[in-house]
């Protein structure tokens, strides 16, 4: 396997990971109002995506993948709503730790990625076509 295609190969692996990301952050953002239903209970949690590099033993080529998807652990705001059926004694109810404005750059910073590792794809490809090209 070629360096071209090793590069190609990474950039792929990237792409993957990034859209999986781009899928956690809407998972977020359609959930920042989802609000426990009992009293007691949690609202929805921000889940967060950790990535890691791994090497394929077989090709030479490092990959991206997710790691793992964790819960954002930051504290829960709460708003005052007694008749809101999961408000506490004093009226208050948890709200999720979602804050849209913080997912809405990381969705923008994924699709950055995104776009950039695509380029490489596509100007590899281009790189490999011409010296295919070249070689007639």
């Amino acid at each position: 396997m070629d360096d071209l295609q090793k590069s190609a190969l990474t950039a792929l692996s990237g792409m993957n990971a990034q859209a999986e990301r781009l899928r956690v952050i809407s998972e977020n953002l359609a959930n920042a109002d989802s609000l426990a239903q009992t009293p007691g209970g949690l609202p929805y949690r921000r889940k967060v995506v950790t990535f890691k590099d791994v090497l394929n033993q077989s090709t030479g080529v490092e990959k991206v993948e997710i790691n793992h998807i964790l819960p954002d652990m930051s504290k829960f705001q709460r708003r005052y709503d007694p008749h809101y059926p999961s408000a506490d004694r004093n009226g208050y109810v948890l709200v999720p730790n979602v804050n849209p404005l913080v997912e809405l750059m990381d969705m923008k910073e994924a699709q950055r990625s995104y776009q950039a590792n695509l380029d490489v794809v596509s100007t590899s490809r281009s790189m490999l076509q011409q010296t295919v090209q070249l070689l007639r």
